[in-house]
């Protein structure tokens, strides 16, 4: 978990690119990557970024790929 004080298990990776202005939010990533933060679903969820950012939240489309 990379939320400090959050007892919940991690469900969730957060990336974000700055040259783009662009977070997204991935299935919980199997490798550890210094760039990146897992968190769980609920702070996932409640996620918000800075203004001009765009979030995209891939989890769900991953679900779909994988349903399909």
């Amino acid at each position: 978990m990379s939320r400090t004080g959050c007892a919940e298990p991690a469900s969730a990776t957060l990336g974000y690119d700055y040259a783009t202005s662009s977070a997204w939010i991935d299935p919980l990533s199997l490798e550890r990557d210094p760039h990146c933060y897992d968190l769980c679903g609920t702070h996932a969820a409640r996620l918000t970024v800075p203004s001009g950012w765009v979030l995209d939240d891939l989890r769900r489309s991953a679900l779909t790929r994988i349903a399909s």
